[in-house]
């Protein structure tokens, strides 16, 4: 069976994963392209694909066939996408040692720049708040370039969060521009948070108060601040030396 229109229930139901709300209800959201899917598919989250009626693939999976206006349709992408898939969100609650907490960041770009880093750093779990950007937005699992499938993350309130790791003797650092001490104070943690703040207030005060010490990026007087996601991947460069 072919699927031909954009009225068709199925195609509606697929289309309504775009939504934040749907996605929360369903527990399922939406990735588009080959590179994606098969870093989804790897790791077992990948339920079923909905191609292009002309669209090869060896994907083991149920397969929904559509034609190019239904495509379109249902993709956030300004070219047509030969592949979209339907993943099984993650459900993870493990916290390794080096942890990366991030407060209220808005910029689904920033997040899935910063996702990229944790990997790349070997950051063990990833922490959102619940008002950070949905990291199942189309933005930031296109922006992770599939790395959202090799972190564990956590979405949660930071406060209770902070208050377990504190228990647990992690040493809890926050971003301050002006108190920030040098990133040489991240050598030999051995259980360490790290907060980031949102784009344009930082860390909010309540988190602040939380932390145990302050880290700040040596930079040219000119220049007062960094992007998040530039920051982040100083900070998290400097902590997986």
């Amino acid at each position: 069976m072919i699927y031909s229109s954009i009225h068709n229930d199925k195609i509606k139901e697929l289309k309504s994963l775009n939504e934040k709300k749907v996605r929360d209800e369903k527990n399922l959201f939406l990735i588009e392209g080959e590179h994606l899917i098969m870093e989804a598919y790897k790791k077992k989250l990948l339920k079923e694909i909905i191609i292009l009626d002309n669209y090869q693939t060896l994907f083991d999976v149920p397969k929904i066939v559509v034609t190019e206006n239904v495509m379109k349709y249902i993709s956030n992408l300004v070219s047509i996408p030969k592949i979209i898939g339907v993943c099984q969100k993650v459900n993870n609650q493990k916290i390794g040692h080096k942890v990366l907490l991030l407060d209220n960041i808005q910029d689904p770009g920033n997040l899935g720049t910063i996702i990229r880093s944790c990997v790349a750093f070997n950051i063990d779990t990833l922490i959102l708040s619940k008002d950070t950007v949905d990291i199942y937005n189309s933005k930031v699992i296109r922006a992770s370039q599939g790395m959202l499938f090799n972190i564990d993350f956590i979405i949660d309130d930071l406060e209770k969060i902070i208050t377990i790791l504190k228990s647990k003797q992690y040493k809890i650092l926050s971003t301050d521009v002006k108190k920030g001490k040098s990133l040489n104070i991240l050598a030999n943690i051995p259980k360490v948070a790290i907060i980031m703040g949102n784009e344009g207030n930082g860390v909010s005060e309540n988190l602040q108060k939380l932390s145990d010490d302050f880290l700040s990026i040596k930079m040219h007087n000119s220049c007062e601040s960094l992007n998040v996601a530039v920051a982040t991947s100083i900070i998290l460069y400097e902590l997986s030396k």
